[in-house]
Parts: C-alpha cells; sequence; structure tokens
C-alpha cells in the first residue's frame, strides 16, 4: 500500500514540476503574466507523460514484458476495442443522471481538444503513461499487498479517478478504472488497457471535434432516440465483456 501512495504523489509531482518547467519557459519567453496557450499545454503534457513513463521504467516500478503479446491474443484486443466504443454512450449518459459536479479544467481540455496536435497527448500519450502508472505499478503493487484483487482493483481505481483532479471525470474515470484494473489483474499486462484506453480517449476526441458544444449531452444528439443508443451500445458493451472474461488470462 505504502508503494502505492509513493507512485501516485510520484506521478502529481511529475505532473506539477512539468507545468512549472514549461510555465517557467513562456514567463522568459514572453514575458509576466504569460498563460500557456494550446501549445504550451500540449507541450507540458507531452513532458509529463515521456517523464512519467521514463521515470518509471528506470526505476523499474513497472516492468514490462512481451510474455503476454506472444500468446497473440489479437482476438481479445479486438474486444477490448468494442467493449470501449460499447462503454461510451452508457458512460456519458449515467453521469448526466447525476448531479453536476464542477468541470475545474475545461478550458484547459477545450484548448487541447481544439488543437490538431491535442490527439498526441490525449490519444497516445495519456494512455500509455496512465496505464504504465496506476496498471502497471499502483495495481501490481496493490496486488501483493492484498490477496483480494478486488479490495486492489478499487484502490487503484480511485486513486486513478482522483489523479485527474477534475470532479466532473471522476465517476466516468472511476468506472473505467475499474475495468481497466479487472483487464489488467485477468492478463498481467497493460496492453488490454492501454488499447482500451485509446479508443476511449480518440473516441472523445473525435466527438469533440463533431459536436463543440461542451454543455452538449447524449439527449443533444440522439433526442427522443437517447435510450435506443444506450441500449444499442449495452448490446456491444456486455457481450464484449462476457467474452473478454472468457479469454483473458494470464
Amino acid at each position: 500500500m505504502k508503494n502505492a501512495i509513493i507512485y501516485w504523489f510520484v506521478f502529481l509531482a511529475i505532473q506539477l514540476i512539468a507545468g512549472g518547467i514549461v510555465q517557467g519557459i513562456y514567463l522568459l519567453w514572453k514575458g509576466p503574466g504569460a498563460v500557456l496557450d494550446a501549445t504550451g499545454t500540449i507541450l507540458t503534457m507531452t513532458l509529463f507523460s515521456i517523464a512519467t513513463m521514463a521515470l518509471f521504467l528506470w526505476q523499474k516500478w513497472a516492468v514490462v514484458s512481451r510474455h503476454w503479446m506472444q500468446t497473440r491474443p489479437w482476438v481479445v484486443l479486438i474486444w477490448c476495442v468494442l467493449a470501449a466504443l460499447g462503454s461510451i454512450i452508457p458512460s456519458a449518459w449515467l453521469q448526466e443522471q447525476m448531479p453536476e459536479l464542477p468541470n475545474i479544467v475545461e478550458e484547459e481540455f477545450d484548448m487541447i481538444l481544439r488543437n490538431r496536435y491535442g490527439y498526441f497527448v490525449i490519444g497516445l500519450m495519456a494512455p500509455l503513461a496512465e496505464e504504465l502508472v496506476f496498471r502497471g505499478a499502483i495495481l501490481r503493487s496493490l496486488l501483493k499487498w492484498n490477496s483480494r484483487p478486488w479490495v486492489a482493483i478499487l484502490i487503484s481505481a480511485i486513486l486513478f479517478s482522483v489523479a485527474h483532479m477534475n470532479p466532473a471525470q471522476m465517476p466516468h474515470t472511476l468506472l473505467i478504472g475499474l475495468l481497466l484494473g479487472w483487464m489488467y489483474y485477468r492478463t498481467d499486462s497493460i496492453v488490454p488497457g492501454v488499447v482500451f484506453h485509446w479508443v476511449n480517449n480518440t473516441v472523445a476526441y473525435v466527438l469533440y471535434n463533431l459536436y463543440p458544444n461542451p454543455d452538449m449531452t447524449t439527449s443533444d444528439i440522439f433526442g427522443s432516440e437517447q435510450l435506443m443508443a444506450v441500449a444499442f451500445s449495452l448490446c456491444i458493451l456486455v457481450p464484449a465483456l462476457l467474452q473478454l472474461n472468457l479469454r483473458m488470462q494470464k
């Protein structure tokens, strides 16, 4: 448990340090009072992701192995893609039924998602860095600490959710964190989680650029067919989870 908390604080510390470095460069370049624009925010996230992965791999806090991929689990990865696609609308709909929570990073994400280079950090760097830390290091450590896997998975999901530092995202990230933790526990590999995370973030990026109004809901998009869209998505998600349960193995 102690190691997991240390890894979590290190993850947050690197984020703060990366932000401070880029902000300092901006102040020297553009003068006092300069505020990070989209490019600066993307550079911060890129520096943070690279530094995080480098440190966790260098210190061997997360261990990367090809063993699971050598089993050629292509069918499992296809079901991971389908599970990610099937989870998006039900998760968004469920979040809309909850009390509205503050979205304290809305402007920051708006800048990133509107920028064509934003996909590099949202769709590619974030899934790799976050899976390496929260599943490859934190959950791996928790599974050694506690013999009950769902306790370890729940704790890692809570840490994953809180680390996003945005109340509006926390219900979604908590549920996704549980699913990603289960995938890691069943396979001892971060690859299924990276694939799921990549698809989830990619779809979010695409949908944001198709429907750039941040206040738009599933009801606005699907109208009276909102519940049908949720049901259709569940018809993809549930079979995908059942197949993953049958096919995933260490």
